[in-house]
């Protein structure tokens, strides 16, 4: 890693009770990369995510922000947009900070994820899509410098999600921000990563860490593509996740 790392994750044990789900993980996030984390369900990689947020402060280990950085330099996109149902859609945007509805910065990220016109709706006028695009936003709110993803696509359907991740990729190059996405989907991990992290079963830390070296803007039908997939696919075999 060239530049010093914006997030510098070390967690040498997590438990939960007596079952242990993370063991000896290093993961270093450089300025303005993607990362994709990848594995089997149950092998801990929304446990990490909450670890790299400062959810979870229950593990063995260190977790490193860039220098000045804080908590509000991490953001979070969870897998559902948690929105609040009472507040309008400017207004959840703008919550977290404390800012007014009518704030400059969240009128115009509400018009970067394509959804000028709607800031006073309520949240269940939306689309599971708008709603998504609406945390995404409002995640965006506070400039952070790290952007962390649960699987946040995975309620959608096929085009939606397709139409999420270019904009997600699109916002990632205009605000310069880092991104840690905790996803399923290979073609998807392979697509918005620079790098795909597999995390192993039982404990196992990280079995590999795949570069994925196409540039950008990506096309789906690349088939540098369609071998950085592969590669993950032997990979998840390898470590029994498939």
């Amino acid at each position: 890693m060239s530049a010093d790392p914006v997030l510098d994750l070390h967690v040498q044990a997590k438990r939960f009770g007596a079952r242990l789900v993370l063991s000896d993980v290093r993961l270093q996030l450089a300025p303005g990369e993607i990362v994709s984390l990848v594995g089997a369900s149950g092998c801990g990689k929304s446990t990490l995510l909450r670890v790299a947020a400062g959810l979870d402060a229950d593990y063995v280990g260190r977790l490193t922000l860039a220098p000045g950085a804080g908590p509000r330099d991490v953001g979070v996109v969870f897998q559902e947009p948690r929105l609040f149902p009472w507040l309008t859609v400017a207004q959840n945007v703008a919550f977290a900070a404390g800012a007014p509805p009518e704030d400059a910065r969240a009128l115009a990220l509400l018009a970067e994820v394509g959804l000028a016109g709607q800031e006073q709706a309520l949240p269940k006028q939306l689309s599971g899509g708008q709603a998504q695009r609406v945390a995404i936003a409002r995640a965006l709110f506070t400039a952070p410098r790290v952007l962390l993803l649960d699987e946040p696509f995975s309620a959608v359907d096929a085009f939606t999600r397709m139409k999420l991740q270019d904009l997600l990729a699109d916002l990632a190059r205009r605000h310069a921000v880092t991104l840690l996405l905790v996803t399923h989907d290979i073609d998807e991990a392979v697509l918005l990563g620079d790098r795909v992290v597999v995390l192993g079963t039982q404990a196992r830390g990280v079995v590999d860490d795949i570069a994925v070296a196409v540039r950008r803007p990506r096309d789906r039908r690349d088939a540098a593509l369609a071998t950085a997939r592969s590669r993950v696919l032997d990979v998840l075999r390898e470590a029994h996740a498939l």
